[in-house]
């Protein structure tokens, strides 16, 4: 009755629309620009084409005992599916794809929706992500920060061999063109802890093969940055540099939101942004013996929400992504022409050398283990002990 009672209060996105102040300012979503006096159809298809997750119920028990709702707990959680998922979308269908309700969609976007099914057996399921923020100190249930999703995210992206994709979660605000490229070109490895592959360069790459059998080229980077923006509250010198990233085409959002409510902030209009809101409970919906998923559910076709800027927690997490080596120097480029050079207090440093005072940077891999793929993380003990072995012979 609750659900119903908030889906009879639903605003379509369309009639919304006419509720936006009268102006010629664009909207970005997401490194695309929108008009409202000219183009607000292409502006609600770009909005419903990203993968929505929301609160889920009725699914199997978090490690066979624990929630089998991750309602008021997990929207942080959502946001970096959410986050993630715009990611694999850039990757497999690029970022002009667009989704209609009931048109027939590719093989690949069914795979990339498998991947975020709330089963324990989907690599970035509620499931793993909750129970890998174990390691990241979080108790399942307990609610997680844009910092700690982002951890969470690098983690189990070593055991997704489809997707092969390089994490990188800035430390210390601060990006490191040369950490970044050396693990974008080194070649994925399927098993076993990092060994000299770590340290070829690209003239010995062509000799090595990655897990799916290809010469290694550049791996797509998933970029993460997270930010302190203020104190207890977002400084103001930050807010055009922030709303800059959503302009930049490798634009992923942010994650962020208010104490214990995560949103997905997508773009801008003015100094409001525009996010997708995770705190909807809907039922656990699992793939047909096809392989398709019925993914009506998992696309926000309502009033797209808005919030001031100066309303936002100053804790926040950039997301970037890069499928070749020359849309990370793009990146680097929009940078230092948009956010750097015109910030006297910046919102983060992009420097070019590994700085000498940080331990020495080696690109993850997965550790070794006796089971595979995300069955591996039902049990994170084995996972931290390898992590921590493998940091003591680094050194």
């Amino acid at each position: 009755s609750v659900l119903s009672r908030y889906e009879n209060q639903i605003t379509i996105l369309s009639d919304y629309l006419e509720e936006f102040p009268e102006t010629d300012e664009p909207v970005w979503i997401l490194g695309r620009q929108h008009h409202l006096n000219t183009d607000k159809s292409k502006l609600l298809l770009d909005i419903s084409a990203r993968l929505w997750f929301t609160y889920r119920r009725k699914f199997s028990p978090i490690g066979g005992t624990g929630p089998s709702s991750d309602a008021g707990w997990g929207c942080m959680l959502r946001c970096g599916q959410m986050m993630l998922a715009q990611a694999l979308i850039c990757r497999h269908l690029g970022r002009d794809w667009q989704w209609e309700k009931h048109k027939k969609q590719p093989e690949e976007y069914h795979r990339i929706l498998r991947c975020f099914l709330d089963r324990k057996d989907c690599c970035y399921s509620i499931h793993q992500m909750a129970q890998m923020g174990v390691g990241e100190g979080k108790s399942i249930g307990e609610w997680f920060g844009p910092n700690t999703v982002a951890q969470v995210l690098k983690k189990l992206a070593l055991f997704d061999e489809w997707n092969s994709l390089a994490v990188y979660v800035s430390m210390d605000n601060t990006v490191v063109i040369e950490d970044i490229k050396k693990m974008c070109w080194s070649p994925a490895q399927s098993s076993g802890v990092a060994h000299s592959s770590a340290h070829l360069h690209r003239s010995a790459l062509g000799q090595n093969k990655n897990t799916a059998g290809l010469c290694p080229g550049w791996r797509p980077l998933l970029l993460i940055i997270p930010l302190r923006l203020g104190i207890n509250h977002i400084n103001p010198v930050y807010i055009d540099a922030f709303k800059e990233c959503f302009k930049m085409p490798q634009s992923l959002g942010a994650l962020g939101g208010k104490p214990n409510n995560a949103y997905y902030f997508i773009g801008f209009l003015g100094n409001e942004l525009i996010y997708l809101d995770p705190h909807t409970t809907q039922s656990f919906v699992d793939s047909e013996e096809n392989g398709t998923v019925d993914d009506e559910s998992f696309h926000c076709q309502q009033a797209p929400h808005r919030m001031k800027i100066m309303n936002l927690d100053p804790s926040v997490a950039l997301g970037f992504f890069c499928k070749e080596e020359c849309d990370f120097d793009n990146w680097c480029s929009l940078v230092q022409k948009e956010i750097l050079k015109q910030q006297s207090l910046r919102m983060f440093e992009l420097v070019q050398k590994h700085p000498p005072h940080w331990p020495p940077f080696i690109p993850p891999t997965k550790p070794e283990v006796t089971t595979t793929g995300a069955e591996l993380i039902e049990s994170t003990d084995k996972l931290f002990e390898l992590e921590e072995e493998f940091e003591i012979l680094t050194v």
